[in-house]
Protein backbone atom coordinates (compact mmCIF):
# COMPACT_ATOMS: atom_id res chain seq x y z
CA UNK A 1 0.00 0.00 0.00
CA UNK A 2 1.31 3.38 -0.73
CA UNK A 3 0.47 5.93 1.36
CA UNK A 4 1.10 9.63 0.66
CA UNK A 5 1.60 13.13 2.31
CA UNK A 6 0.99 16.44 0.47
CA UNK A 7 3.99 19.14 -0.32
CA UNK A 8 3.80 22.61 0.71
CA UNK A 9 2.99 22.82 4.41
CA UNK A 10 0.31 25.11 4.43
CA UNK A 11 1.39 27.50 7.19
CA UNK A 12 5.03 27.67 5.46
CA UNK A 13 6.74 26.04 8.39
CA UNK A 14 9.56 23.95 7.33
CA UNK A 15 8.90 20.40 7.54
CA UNK A 16 10.88 18.35 4.58
CA UNK A 17 14.18 17.36 5.13
CA UNK A 18 16.26 15.12 2.68
CA UNK A 19 18.79 13.23 4.19
CA UNK A 20 22.51 12.31 1.95
CA UNK A 21 25.34 10.30 2.94
CA UNK A 22 29.06 11.34 2.51
CA UNK A 23 30.11 9.70 -0.32
CA UNK A 24 28.21 6.45 1.13
CA UNK A 25 30.44 3.65 -0.80
CA UNK A 26 33.86 4.75 -0.29
CA UNK A 27 33.29 5.90 3.18
CA UNK A 28 32.00 2.45 4.16
CA UNK A 29 34.66 1.00 2.26
CA UNK A 30 36.75 3.21 4.30
CA UNK A 31 35.64 2.38 7.46
CA UNK A 32 36.27 -1.17 6.84
CA UNK A 33 39.50 -0.52 6.27
CA UNK A 34 41.08 2.12 8.38
CA UNK A 35 44.09 2.42 6.85
CA UNK A 36 42.93 3.83 3.76
CA UNK A 37 41.54 6.86 5.71
CA UNK A 38 42.95 10.19 4.32
CA UNK A 39 43.85 8.38 0.83
CA UNK A 40 42.14 9.14 -2.74
CA UNK A 41 39.35 5.59 -2.61
CA UNK A 42 37.78 4.74 -5.78
CA UNK A 43 34.57 2.38 -5.55
CA UNK A 44 32.93 0.62 -8.83
CA UNK A 45 33.81 -1.64 -11.62
CA UNK A 46 37.75 -1.89 -11.27
CA UNK A 47 38.05 -3.31 -14.69
CA UNK A 48 38.79 -1.58 -18.18
CA UNK A 49 34.79 -0.96 -18.90
CA UNK A 50 33.96 -0.72 -15.57
CA UNK A 51 32.60 2.90 -13.91
CA UNK A 52 32.68 4.79 -10.57
CA UNK A 53 30.07 3.87 -8.22
CA UNK A 54 31.69 6.27 -5.46
CA UNK A 55 34.76 8.34 -5.19
CA UNK A 56 36.06 9.59 -1.48
CA UNK A 57 36.91 13.52 -1.19
CA UNK A 58 40.41 13.28 -1.52
CA UNK A 59 39.39 11.34 -5.03
CA UNK A 60 36.86 13.75 -5.86
CA UNK A 61 40.02 16.63 -6.14
CA UNK A 62 41.60 15.09 -8.67
CA UNK A 63 38.34 15.50 -10.60
CA UNK A 64 36.89 11.53 -10.44
CA UNK A 65 33.07 11.51 -9.83
CA UNK A 66 30.52 8.71 -9.61
CA UNK A 67 29.44 7.64 -13.32
CA UNK A 68 33.05 8.22 -14.36
CA UNK A 69 34.81 5.45 -16.76
CA UNK A 70 37.02 3.75 -14.57
CA UNK A 71 39.88 3.89 -16.89
CA UNK A 72 39.86 7.89 -16.52
CA UNK A 73 39.77 7.99 -12.89
CA UNK A 74 42.86 5.69 -13.03
CA UNK A 75 44.34 8.62 -15.64
CA UNK A 76 43.42 11.13 -13.41
CA UNK A 77 44.51 9.37 -10.02
CA UNK A 78 46.94 6.55 -10.21
CA UNK A 79 47.89 6.46 -7.31
CA UNK A 80 43.87 5.90 -5.65
CA UNK A 81 43.40 3.11 -4.13
CA UNK A 82 40.42 1.16 -6.37
CA UNK A 83 37.81 -1.35 -4.91
CA UNK A 84 35.52 -3.26 -6.59
CA UNK A 85 31.32 -2.98 -4.98
CA UNK A 86 30.32 -4.43 -2.23
CA UNK A 87 26.40 -3.66 -3.05
CA UNK A 88 24.97 -6.03 -0.91
CA UNK A 89 27.23 -4.77 2.32
CA UNK A 90 25.81 -1.30 1.32
CA UNK A 91 22.57 -2.43 1.62
CA UNK A 92 23.00 -3.63 5.06
CA UNK A 93 24.68 -0.55 6.30
CA UNK A 94 21.83 1.64 3.91
CA UNK A 95 18.58 -0.67 6.31
CA UNK A 96 20.65 0.33 9.68
CA UNK A 97 20.61 4.03 8.52
CA UNK A 98 17.07 3.76 6.95
CA UNK A 99 15.68 2.53 10.46
CA UNK A 100 17.24 5.25 12.23
CA UNK A 101 15.55 7.61 9.81
CA UNK A 102 11.70 6.01 10.66
CA UNK A 103 12.70 5.98 14.32
CA UNK A 104 11.86 9.65 13.14
CA UNK A 105 8.98 9.91 11.63
CA UNK A 106 7.17 7.08 9.52
CA UNK A 107 7.42 9.07 6.53
CA UNK A 108 10.25 8.15 4.70
CA UNK A 109 10.41 7.95 1.28
CA UNK A 110 13.96 6.58 0.60
CA UNK A 111 15.35 7.48 -3.08
CA UNK A 112 18.63 5.00 -2.90
CA UNK A 113 20.49 3.21 -0.66
CA UNK A 114 22.42 6.56 0.17
CA UNK A 115 19.33 9.16 0.39
CA UNK A 116 15.92 9.89 1.31
CA UNK A 117 12.90 12.35 1.38
CA UNK A 118 10.94 12.32 5.06
CA UNK A 119 8.14 14.95 6.07
CA UNK A 120 8.69 15.79 9.92
CA UNK A 121 5.59 18.19 10.49
CA UNK A 122 3.52 15.64 12.17
CA UNK A 123 6.18 14.82 14.84
CA UNK A 124 7.52 18.60 15.28
CA UNK A 125 5.42 19.53 18.10
CA UNK A 126 6.84 15.90 20.34
CA UNK A 127 9.84 15.86 19.09
CA UNK A 128 11.23 19.15 18.16
CA UNK A 129 11.58 21.61 14.86
CA UNK A 130 12.86 20.14 11.60
CA UNK A 131 16.21 21.85 12.41
CA UNK A 132 16.83 20.21 15.45
CA UNK A 133 15.74 16.40 14.10
CA UNK A 134 18.34 17.25 11.41
CA UNK A 135 21.01 17.19 13.84
CA UNK A 136 20.07 14.55 15.71
CA UNK A 137 19.78 12.53 12.72
CA UNK A 138 23.63 13.07 11.56
CA UNK A 139 24.60 12.57 15.33
CA UNK A 140 22.75 9.56 16.00
CA UNK A 141 24.10 8.02 12.08
CA UNK A 142 27.57 9.08 13.34
CA UNK A 143 27.24 7.30 16.74
CA UNK A 144 25.84 3.93 15.46
CA UNK A 145 27.38 3.56 11.76
CA UNK A 146 30.48 6.36 12.31
CA UNK A 147 29.56 7.65 9.14
CA UNK A 148 28.53 10.94 8.02
CA UNK A 149 25.46 12.18 6.23
CA UNK A 150 24.15 15.96 4.95
CA UNK A 151 20.89 16.98 5.70
CA UNK A 152 18.78 19.68 3.80
CA UNK A 153 15.79 21.26 5.56
CA UNK A 154 13.08 23.10 4.05
CA UNK A 155 9.33 23.57 2.93
CA UNK A 156 9.24 21.39 -0.32
CA UNK A 157 11.20 18.50 -1.40
CA UNK A 158 12.84 20.18 -4.10
CA UNK A 159 14.22 22.97 -1.92
CA UNK A 160 15.40 20.16 0.80
CA UNK A 161 17.37 18.59 -1.75
CA UNK A 162 18.44 21.89 -2.91
CA UNK A 163 20.07 22.38 0.74
CA UNK A 164 21.22 19.66 0.84
CA UNK A 165 23.88 20.09 -1.77
CA UNK A 166 24.93 23.88 0.27
CA UNK A 167 25.33 21.11 3.63
CA UNK A 168 27.83 19.19 2.02
CA UNK A 169 31.57 18.63 2.63
CA UNK A 170 33.84 19.87 -0.48
CA UNK A 171 36.72 18.08 -2.12
CA UNK A 172 40.04 20.60 -1.80
CA UNK A 173 43.36 20.81 -2.06
CA UNK A 174 44.29 19.81 1.08
CA UNK A 175 41.49 17.61 1.93
CA UNK A 176 38.39 17.12 2.44
CA UNK A 177 36.60 20.47 3.67
CA UNK A 178 33.78 20.34 5.99
CA UNK A 179 30.68 21.30 5.47
CA UNK A 180 27.56 22.90 7.96
CA UNK A 181 26.18 19.72 7.80
CA UNK A 182 22.70 21.02 8.31
CA UNK A 183 21.53 23.29 5.96
CA UNK A 184 18.07 25.32 6.53
CA UNK A 185 16.15 27.18 3.80
CA UNK A 186 14.09 29.09 5.54
CA UNK A 187 10.15 29.83 4.61
CA UNK A 188 9.74 32.82 2.93
CA UNK A 189 13.25 32.57 1.57
CA UNK A 190 13.16 30.03 -0.82
CA UNK A 191 13.42 32.53 -4.20
CA UNK A 192 16.12 34.44 -2.39
CA UNK A 193 18.21 30.98 -1.99
CA UNK A 194 17.18 29.30 -5.34
CA UNK A 195 17.38 32.28 -7.96
CA UNK A 196 21.33 32.66 -7.61
CA UNK A 197 21.56 28.90 -8.73
CA UNK A 198 23.11 28.06 -12.21
CA UNK A 199 19.83 26.51 -14.15
CA UNK A 200 21.74 23.44 -14.05
CA UNK A 201 20.49 23.08 -10.24
CA UNK A 202 16.81 22.50 -11.61
CA UNK A 203 16.07 18.79 -12.12
CA UNK A 204 16.01 17.67 -15.37
CA UNK A 205 17.88 20.02 -16.68
CA UNK A 206 21.14 18.39 -18.22
CA UNK A 207 23.42 19.40 -21.59
CA UNK A 208 20.56 19.35 -23.81
CA UNK A 209 17.93 21.72 -22.14
CA UNK A 210 20.88 23.70 -20.76
CA UNK A 211 21.96 24.53 -24.46
CA UNK A 212 18.35 25.31 -25.05
CA UNK A 213 18.18 27.69 -22.61
CA UNK A 214 21.62 29.98 -22.64
CA UNK A 215 20.22 30.29 -26.59
CA UNK A 216 17.41 32.12 -24.75
CA UNK A 217 19.99 34.05 -22.45
CA UNK A 218 18.93 31.40 -19.38
CA UNK A 219 21.60 31.11 -17.59
CA UNK A 220 20.14 30.97 -13.60
CA UNK A 221 17.17 29.91 -12.28
CA UNK A 222 16.12 33.70 -11.75
CA UNK A 223 16.55 34.34 -15.41
CA UNK A 224 13.77 31.16 -16.04
CA UNK A 225 11.73 32.48 -13.44
CA UNK A 226 11.29 35.17 -14.89
CA UNK A 227 10.52 34.15 -18.54
CA UNK A 228 7.01 33.83 -19.14
CA UNK A 229 5.53 30.39 -18.84
CA UNK A 230 4.45 30.20 -22.49
CA UNK A 231 8.72 30.86 -23.72
CA UNK A 232 9.60 27.92 -21.70
CA UNK A 233 6.67 25.73 -23.05
CA UNK A 234 7.39 26.70 -26.40
CA UNK A 235 11.57 25.98 -25.79
CA UNK A 236 10.95 22.83 -23.77
CA UNK A 237 7.88 21.44 -24.25
CA UNK A 238 4.94 21.44 -22.16
CA UNK A 239 5.63 18.81 -19.88
CA UNK A 240 9.11 20.18 -18.88
CA UNK A 241 8.31 23.70 -19.81
CA UNK A 242 5.86 24.15 -16.89
CA UNK A 243 7.70 21.74 -14.41
CA UNK A 244 11.10 23.55 -14.81
CA UNK A 245 9.38 26.74 -14.70
CA UNK A 246 7.34 25.92 -11.33
CA UNK A 247 10.25 24.55 -10.04
CA UNK A 248 12.08 27.56 -10.56
CA UNK A 249 9.58 30.17 -9.27
CA UNK A 250 10.03 27.64 -5.80
CA UNK A 251 6.52 25.98 -6.78
CA UNK A 252 7.01 21.54 -5.60
CA UNK A 253 3.37 19.96 -4.09
CA UNK A 254 5.12 16.34 -4.43
CA UNK A 255 4.63 14.59 -1.22
CA UNK A 256 6.66 12.24 0.59
CA UNK A 257 5.28 8.62 -0.85
CA UNK A 258 6.13 5.56 1.84
CA UNK A 259 6.22 2.40 0.12
CA UNK A 260 6.21 3.50 -3.55
CA UNK A 261 6.07 0.26 -5.85
CA UNK A 262 8.64 -0.32 -8.33
CA UNK A 263 8.16 0.83 -11.93
CA UNK A 264 10.01 -1.60 -13.46
CA UNK A 265 12.42 -4.32 -12.83
CA UNK A 266 15.56 -4.74 -14.92
CA UNK A 267 18.97 -6.59 -14.80
CA UNK A 268 21.45 -5.48 -17.69
CA UNK A 269 25.32 -6.38 -18.04
CA UNK A 270 28.58 -4.77 -19.52
CA UNK A 271 30.90 -7.12 -20.98
CA UNK A 272 34.43 -7.38 -20.81
CA UNK A 273 34.56 -8.47 -24.36
CA UNK A 274 31.83 -7.61 -27.44
CA UNK A 275 29.93 -10.23 -28.11
CA UNK A 276 28.91 -11.19 -31.84
CA UNK A 277 26.80 -14.35 -32.35
CA UNK A 278 23.01 -15.24 -31.68
CA UNK A 279 24.17 -17.45 -29.31
CA UNK A 280 26.55 -15.98 -27.36
CA UNK A 281 23.56 -13.38 -26.73
CA UNK A 282 20.55 -15.57 -26.67
CA UNK A 283 22.54 -17.16 -23.67
CA UNK A 284 22.84 -13.56 -21.54
CA UNK A 285 19.23 -13.13 -22.67
CA UNK A 286 18.41 -16.47 -20.55
CA UNK A 287 20.29 -15.49 -17.94
CA UNK A 288 19.29 -12.15 -17.43
CA UNK A 289 15.15 -12.89 -18.28
CA UNK A 290 15.37 -15.47 -15.75
CA UNK A 291 16.82 -13.17 -13.30
CA UNK A 292 14.18 -10.53 -13.87
CA UNK A 293 11.37 -12.68 -13.39
CA UNK A 294 12.57 -14.31 -10.21
CA UNK A 295 12.67 -10.60 -8.93
CA UNK A 296 9.14 -10.13 -9.99
CA UNK A 297 7.83 -12.90 -8.26
CA UNK A 298 9.87 -12.56 -5.26
CA UNK A 299 7.92 -8.55 -4.84
CA UNK A 300 4.69 -10.67 -5.66
CA UNK A 301 4.80 -8.45 -9.01
CA UNK A 302 3.89 -9.37 -12.27
CA UNK A 303 4.73 -7.93 -15.92
CA UNK A 304 2.97 -6.66 -18.89
CA UNK A 305 5.86 -4.96 -20.89
CA UNK A 306 9.34 -6.75 -21.46
CA UNK A 307 12.10 -4.34 -22.41
CA UNK A 308 15.44 -5.49 -24.70
CA UNK A 309 18.24 -3.06 -24.75
CA UNK A 310 21.70 -3.45 -26.83
CA UNK A 311 24.57 -0.98 -26.51
CA UNK A 312 26.77 -1.32 -29.23
CA UNK A 313 30.45 -1.34 -29.41
CA UNK A 314 29.90 1.89 -30.95
CA UNK A 315 28.26 3.05 -27.66
CA UNK A 316 24.79 3.05 -29.88
CA UNK A 317 22.16 2.17 -27.81
CA UNK A 318 18.37 0.70 -29.21
CA UNK A 319 15.55 -0.99 -27.17
CA UNK A 320 12.93 -3.09 -28.35
CA UNK A 321 10.13 -3.79 -26.09
CA UNK A 322 6.69 -6.12 -26.36
CA UNK A 323 3.41 -5.65 -24.44
CA UNK A 324 2.49 -9.33 -23.65
CA UNK A 325 -1.24 -10.33 -23.97
CA UNK A 326 -1.33 -11.22 -20.16
CA UNK A 327 0.66 -9.96 -17.34
CA UNK A 328 3.36 -12.41 -16.22
CA UNK A 329 6.03 -13.79 -13.57
CA UNK A 330 7.19 -17.21 -15.56
CA UNK A 331 10.76 -17.16 -16.32
CA UNK A 332 9.68 -19.28 -19.58
CA UNK A 333 7.39 -16.79 -20.62
CA UNK A 334 10.20 -13.66 -20.28
CA UNK A 335 12.80 -15.63 -21.54
CA UNK A 336 10.81 -16.41 -24.83
CA UNK A 337 9.73 -12.78 -24.92
CA UNK A 338 13.75 -11.50 -24.92
CA UNK A 339 14.67 -14.00 -26.99
CA UNK A 340 12.30 -13.19 -29.69
CA UNK A 341 12.98 -9.65 -29.88
CA UNK A 342 16.71 -10.54 -29.74
CA UNK A 343 16.33 -12.60 -33.23
CA UNK A 344 15.22 -9.38 -34.90
CA UNK A 345 18.32 -8.11 -34.15
CA UNK A 346 21.53 -7.65 -36.30
CA UNK A 347 24.57 -8.49 -33.88
CA UNK A 348 27.05 -8.98 -35.84
CA UNK A 349 28.61 -5.18 -35.19
CA UNK A 350 29.75 -6.11 -31.34
CA UNK A 351 27.23 -5.96 -28.35
CA UNK A 352 29.13 -3.95 -25.60
CA UNK A 353 25.61 -3.89 -23.06
CA UNK A 354 22.28 -6.00 -22.59
CA UNK A 355 19.70 -5.50 -20.70
CA UNK A 356 16.46 -6.97 -19.89
CA UNK A 357 13.33 -5.27 -18.50
CA UNK A 358 9.96 -5.66 -16.89
CA UNK A 359 7.78 -2.94 -17.28
CA UNK A 360 3.82 -2.34 -16.24
CA UNK A 361 3.81 -3.90 -13.69
CA UNK A 362 0.51 -5.35 -11.45
CA UNK A 363 -0.19 -6.93 -8.33
CA UNK A 364 0.79 -11.08 -9.15
CA UNK A 365 -2.37 -12.73 -9.08
CA UNK A 366 -3.34 -16.30 -9.90
CA UNK A 367 -2.75 -17.87 -13.00
CA UNK A 368 -6.20 -18.93 -14.92
CA UNK A 369 -5.56 -22.68 -15.16
CA UNK A 370 -5.67 -24.46 -18.39
CA UNK A 371 -8.31 -27.60 -19.22
CA UNK A 372 -6.29 -30.67 -20.65
CA UNK A 373 -2.82 -29.48 -19.26
CA UNK A 374 -0.87 -30.89 -16.37
CA UNK A 375 2.21 -29.94 -14.24
CA UNK A 376 4.39 -31.75 -16.43
CA UNK A 377 6.11 -28.78 -17.36
CA UNK A 378 3.71 -28.62 -21.11
CA UNK A 379 1.46 -25.98 -20.17
CA UNK A 380 1.08 -23.20 -17.73
CA UNK A 381 0.81 -25.35 -14.97
CA UNK A 382 3.99 -26.95 -15.58
CA UNK A 383 5.95 -23.83 -15.93
CA UNK A 384 4.46 -22.21 -12.40
CA UNK A 385 5.73 -25.68 -10.84
CA UNK A 386 9.07 -25.50 -12.27
CA UNK A 387 9.68 -21.71 -11.06
CA UNK A 388 7.99 -22.42 -7.58
CA UNK A 389 10.57 -25.39 -7.21
CA UNK A 390 13.22 -23.04 -8.37
CA UNK A 391 12.36 -20.35 -6.24
CA UNK A 392 12.87 -22.87 -3.22
CA UNK A 393 16.01 -24.52 -3.87
CA UNK A 394 17.49 -20.98 -4.49
CA UNK A 395 15.84 -19.46 -0.72
CA UNK A 396 17.37 -22.31 0.55
CA UNK A 397 20.87 -22.91 -0.86
CA UNK A 398 21.41 -19.39 -3.15
CA UNK A 399 21.13 -17.74 -6.16
CA UNK A 400 23.85 -19.73 -7.70
CA UNK A 401 22.48 -23.06 -6.78
CA UNK A 402 20.40 -23.80 -9.74
CA UNK A 403 19.63 -21.85 -12.89
CA UNK A 404 19.34 -21.81 -16.70
CA UNK A 405 22.23 -24.02 -18.54
CA UNK A 406 22.84 -20.48 -19.96
CA UNK A 407 24.01 -19.01 -16.56
CA UNK A 408 26.93 -21.42 -16.87
CA UNK A 409 30.05 -20.12 -17.95
CA UNK A 410 33.59 -21.64 -18.47
CA UNK A 411 32.27 -25.10 -16.69
CA UNK A 412 32.67 -22.37 -13.76
CA UNK A 413 29.41 -22.69 -12.07
CA UNK A 414 25.99 -20.38 -12.22
CA UNK A 415 26.13 -16.96 -12.86
CA UNK A 416 23.30 -15.50 -11.38
CA UNK A 417 22.78 -11.52 -11.94
CA UNK A 418 22.23 -9.45 -9.06
CA UNK A 419 21.57 -6.10 -7.61
CA UNK A 420 25.41 -5.79 -6.09
CA UNK A 421 26.41 -6.61 -9.71
CA UNK A 422 24.94 -4.98 -12.47
CA UNK A 423 25.75 -0.76 -12.04
CA UNK A 424 29.59 -0.64 -12.41
CA UNK A 425 30.74 -2.69 -15.12
CA UNK A 426 33.43 -5.83 -15.42
CA UNK A 427 35.88 -6.15 -12.75
CA UNK A 428 39.58 -6.37 -13.64
CA UNK A 429 39.98 -10.29 -13.41
CA UNK A 430 37.01 -10.23 -16.42
CA UNK A 431 34.70 -11.63 -13.63
CA UNK A 432 31.31 -9.62 -14.92
CA UNK A 433 30.17 -6.75 -12.27
CA UNK A 434 26.93 -6.08 -14.68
Amino acid sequence: MTTETRGRPPDGTVGFLHVDMDAFYAAVEIRRRPELRGKPVVVGGTGSRGVVAAASYEARHFGIHSAMPSVRARRLCPHAVFLPGDHAHYAEVSARVMTVLRDVTPLVEPLSLDEAFLDVRGVARLLGPAPELAASIRARVLEQEQLTCSVGVASTKFMAKLATERAKPRAGPSGPERGPGVCVVEAGTELDFLHPLPITALFGVGPATSRRLRRLGIETVGDLASLPESAAVSALGAAAGRQLHQLANGIDDRPVVVNRPPRSISHEETFARDLHTATELEAEATRLADAVARRLRTSKLQSRTITLKLRFGDFKTITRSVTLPDPTDGSRDLVAASRELLAQIDVAGGVRLLGVGASGLVEASARQLTFGLDASGDGPEGSEAADRVTDQIRDRFGASAIGPAAAVRDGSGIRSPSDADQRWGPAADGSDHS
